[in-house]
């Protein structure tokens, strides 16, 4: 191994990282191919502590990384319905996995969300306040984004755990449907709020860098500013369809054809801009990450 400019060894790196079947956790394990840093995907449930215990036993990690847990399928109004199911994952079997790392003196990194805050008086939509860190969830419209307020609260005493609060992800793969912007040109009608979003191919090597520096705490782990669904669904026709057009609908419209309320706000990145001086603002990321890899238009 090639020794660092002070002389000394960089330290040996071995992750365990949940979520294997995931959108991150895959892509979690192509960054670590691509880095040349060993890993193992965990076998184990998370809720099963004899079983996470098996899994550090037998990979011996440096660092563990939690991509697994219950979004929904297709959306989060399936965690309405399936509430225990979305207890056990998101609250039962991330708490077991932070408590079961702490015991072996590990750094957990959890990609949690954002989503568990709302535009309100002291953070108005449009201000350019955003939340920050240490502010206390106000958004309690959906079960999901309850489960993940809840366990985020209990998270803060653990001081081996990283917490991510990742929101609307997106990464240049525009054919994934969990892609942000897949899912909103497919749709028949969008709102358009401005909010904070997580651009994956900038955010997830950040992410492997703080396990690296084994940072912990909670931090906002989207791009700077926000971005509105109207000026992503502009990028898309100028960079990849100019034919491509869409409607809107306003929140009343919209609660008419969803379950539970969906969550709209900004984060405030001073605290990741600071530790990561090249982060870009969300705006810079899109078109730098996503839709110039894509463009198949020619604009210039």
């Amino acid at each position: 191994m090639a020794a660092s400019t002070n002389g000394s060894s960089p330290p040996v790196l071995k992750f365990l990282i949940y979520g294997r079947t995931g959108w991150i956790g895959g892509l979690l394990g192509k960054l670590c191919t691509a880095q040349g840093i060993p890993f193992a995907y965990g076998a184990g449930r998370l809720e099963n502590r004899a079983q996470l215990e098996a899994d550090i036993d037998e990979v011996a990690p440096t660092h563990v990384f939690n991509a697994a847990g219950v979004t929904g399928r297709p959306n989060v109004d399936w965690c309405e319905t399936h509430r225990v199911e979305t207890i056990r994952a998101n609250v039962c079997g991330t708490l077991t996995l932070a408590d079961v790392c702490r015991a072996r003196g590990l750094v957990l990194i959890n990609y949690a969300t954002g989503c568990i805050f709302e535009y309100d008086a002291g953070h108005p939509l449009g201000s350019g306040v955003g939340f920050k860190e240490e502010d206390t969830p106000n958004f309690v419209g959906s079960f999901y984004s309850k489960t993940k307020a809840m366990v985020e609260e209990l998270l803060k005493n653990y001081e081996n755990v990283c917490t991510l609060r990742v929101r609307m992800p997106i990464s240049s793969d525009l054919s994934n449907p969990r892609n942000f912007i897949t899912k909103i040109t497919r749709y028949d009608k969008v709102v358009d709020i401005p909010n904070s979003m997580t651009i994956l191919d900038e955010l997830l090597p950040i992410s492997i860098e703080m396990a690296k520096r084994n940072l912990t705490g909670i931090w906002n782990f989207t791009n700077p500013g926000v971005v509105s669904h109207n000026e992503i669904l502009e990028m898309y026709r100028d960079y990849i369809d100019p034919n491509f057009s869409w409607k809107n609908f306003n929140l009343e419209e919209q609660a008419k054809v969803i379950v539970a309320p969906r969550s709209n706000n900004e984060l405030d990145t001073v605290k990741l801009k600071t530790e990561f001086p090249e982060l870009l603002s969300i705006k810079e990321s899109l078109i730098k990450n996503v839709f110039k890899p894509n463009q198949k238009t020619s604009k210039a």
